[in-house]
C-alpha cells in the first residue's frame, strides 16, 4: 500500500541553496517519488516533551536537530539513526524512527556544474518519542558536535532561529499532540 500524498505545510527559499529553487516542507509518511534523499534528520522527543538538539561547532552552524548526509548505499532511516548516535550519543534501532516528512528541494533552473546536490533533493525527517525523560547525553569525542541537550519545545525556536525545519516541528505538534502520540513507547 502506498502512503497518502504528503501535505505541503510551508514553501520557502533558503540562502544555503545557491541556484533558484523552491523548498517545500512536507508532512507525510512516504519519500517523494522522483527525488533523491541526500540527508536524514531526527526530531527526538522525551516524556517531558523536550526535544534533543545538538550543537555543531562549524562556521555558520549552531544548535539544530541531529542529522546529516547519507553514506553510499545507506538507507535514509539508517542514516538518521547513525547521525542521531554520532551527534548526540543516543543510540536507537532504526525501527524506532518514523518518517514524518521533510524538505523537498526543487531547482527552478538547470543545475550548475559547481552545485553537487541533485536538482530534485529530499531531506528526510524522522521522529521518535521516548516513554521516559531523556537522559543527559553528549556527542562522542572527535565529532563535529560540541554538545547535545534535551530542551523544552518552547525554547527550540530561540535556540535554532531561522531554521527552515521549524514549520515541520509545528506541523508535527499539530498532527500528533504529545498526549495523543500513537507511536510505540520506548
Amino acid at each position: 500500500m502506498t502512503p497518502p500524498e504528503p501535505t505541503v505545510v510551508h514553501t520557502l527559499t533558503v540562502p544555503w541553496v545557491g541556484p533558484a529553487h523552491r523548498m517545500d516542507l512536507l508532512l507525510g509518511s512516504g519519500l517523494p517519488e522522483g527525488y533523491t534523499v541526500t540527508t536524514a534528520f531526527v526530531i527526538a522527543l522525551d516524556s517531558l516533551d523536550r526535544m534533543l538538539l545538538t550543537r555543531v561547532d562549524l562556521p555558520g552552524r549552531g544548535w539544530g536537530v541531529p542529522g546529516g548526509h547519507l553514506d553510499p548505499g545507506e538507507t535514509p532511516v539508517r542514516a538518521a539513526a547513525r547521525e542521531l548516535a554520532e551527534e548526540t550519543g543516543l543510540g536507537l534501532p532504526d525501527e524506532r524512527l518514523e518518517l514524518f516528512g521533510g524538505q523537498r528541494i526543487t531547482l527552478l533552473e538547470a543545475r550548475p556544474a559547481d552545485y553537487w546536490y541533485p536538482a530534485r533533493a529530499f531531506m528526510a525527517f524522522y521522529t521518535v518519542r521516548l516513554d521516559r525523560p531523556g537522559a543527559p547525553t553528549s556527542p562522542p569525542p572527535g565529532t563535529e558536535c560540541g554538545a547535545a541537550e534535551w530542551v523544552a519545545r518552547a525554547e527550540v525556536p530561540g535556540r535554532c532561529p531561522g531554521s527552515a525545519w521549524l514549520p515541520l516541528l509545528a506541523a508535527l505538534e499539530t498532527a500528533v499532540p504529545a498526549s495523543a502520540d500513537p507511536r510505540p513507547a520506548g
